[in-house]
């Protein structure tokens, strides 16, 4: 009863969903094309017993590239499908794999497209990234038998309390997942709260931390700082939100009074926010350029970061990084991807989504928080102008993620066990003769 009111609430929405997708589109292409996917409706691709990955966004489709190149070496010759829900996750997922991989949008969670879906892609396994729970999906895969994992799992205590209302509901729906991988002890006890089943909620650890840097990324970092002005101080804000930029670029306003060469770089969280950023960043007087126009000079004094996939070349090429979507309650952004390089990380207060990472980079010393944009402006100088700590700081943060690798192993040995059960099932079943 429970999932079907909620199936009757999904159809009602759907009109608003449908709107919401043409409203996105407006600003960013990426929602106009292939809109038919999103309800399950895409050429039959011909595969059978794929391994099926889902990863949201394009930080998520980095997380999982070492496990799904760890899956694609084990269960080689199977079709590798790879599902997202945002056109970065898309764009992110084609860079990375081409046609090597089958990419399509996750359907909304109707049931007829969620059958259109698995009838098309067929999977052997399905392993969901982090913390998506979709009641409908999850009933198919646990009537057909499909073996589904929800791993790199994360649930924050402010999730668990947003699930409250709709726990049983939930609950019903992790009942048809075989394994919960979780990436702490903590988000293991939220999974349980919330209903899993404690006998398959086990603790993998982080996949970010075995995150591969890209080959030429400090390369390019380094051509890039030669560009600009080796001795320059240069500070990046990452994954920037709306209500953040304004505060990052008063921030840089304080660091230039003292710091006059300093340059800030920046990247909106969303792509189709990059212009905005640009513009606003123009309009408080600041000399700007931008990626897409070929990068800063040694006059500039803001980069307005405006293209996909080249986040690591710039985290590479700053001192420190400030990880964004602190400073405001969207819950902070990865800091292992400035950490991975060595670089002293800067998060706001709310890192809710990160919590236990942010904890363990600041306990270590790799990380520093601020609550306010006066304090923002006034740490990234002092660091600035401490080449010393900024050096002891990148190192702390490095040797956190040397330290926790491990995750993707851990992961596929689960997800062996509960793969080789699901076949003795099927191949054990017995066979019902029928007379002719």
């Amino acid at each position: 009863m429970l999932r079907f009111l909620y199936t009757v609430a999904m159809y009602l929405a759907t009109p608003v969903i449908v709107w919401r997708l043409a409203a996105r589109g407006i600003r960013y292409r990426g929602y106009f094309r292939r809109w038919r996917e999103r309800f399950g409706r895409f050429p039959d691709p011909g595969l059978d017993g794929s391994i099926w990955v889902h990863a949201v966004s394009g930080g998520e489709v980095n997380a999982a590239l070492p496990l799904i190149n760890a899956l694609r070496r084990r269960y080689a010759p199977r079709p590798m499908v790879l599902t997202t829900v945002t056109p970065t996750g898309s764009e992110r997922a084609r860079k990375l794999f081409g046609d090597e991989v089958f990419h399509v949008y996750l359907p909304y969670d109707l049931p007829r497209a969620v059958t259109g879906f698995l009838d098309r892609i067929r999977p052997a396994l399905a392993v969901i990234m982090e913390t998506e729970i979709w009641p409908n999906l999850f009933h198919q895969c646990g009537r057909r038998g499909i073996p589904l994992a929800v791993v790199n799992a994360r649930l924050s205590e402010r999730s668990l309390r947003g699930y409250r209302p709709i726990r049983a509901l939930v609950a019903e729906a992790l009942r048809n997942v075989a394994l919960v991988a979780a990436q702490s002890h903590a988000d293991a006890r939220r999974y349980r709260a919330l209903g899993a089943d404690p006998a398959r909620v086990q603790v993998s650890g982080n996949l970010k931390y075995d995150m591969p840097l890209p080959k030429d990324a400090r390369q390019r970092g380094a051509e890039l700082r030669a560009q600009w002005g080796e001795t320059r101080p240069v500070w990046f804000a990452a994954s920037t939100h709306e209500r953040e930029e304004l505060a990052t670029f008063e921030a840089h306003l304080a660091v230039l009074a003292r710091i006059p060469d300093a340059l800030l770089l920046i990247a909106a969280r969303h792509p189709e926010r990059f212009r905005a950023v640009e513009h606003a960043a123009q309009n408080l007087g600041f000399a700007v350029a931008t990626h897409s126009a070929g990068d800063a000079t040694p006059e500039t004094q803001c980069l307005v970061i405006d293209g996909m996939g080249v986040m690591m070349r710039y985290f590479a090429a700053c001192d420190l990084a400030f990880v964004a979507g602190s400073l405001v309650p969207i819950g902070g952004h990865n800091v292992l991807e400035p950490a991975a390089l060595s670089k002293p990380v800067v998060v706001g207060p709310y890192t809710f989504n990160f919590e236990e990472i942010t904890r363990t980079m600041i306990d270590a010393g790799g990380a520093r928080r601020v609550v306010s944009t006066q304090m923002l402006g006034t740490v990234v100088q002092e660091l600035l102008r401490d080449p010393r700590e900024l050096t002891r700081m990148g190192a702390a943060a490095h040797a956190v993620c040397v330290r926790e690798r491990g995750a993707v192993r851990r992961t596929m040995v689960m997800l062996g066990r509960i793969f080789a059960r699901a076949r003795y099932r099927r191949e054990s079943a017995p066979v019902i003769a029928t007379r002719r």
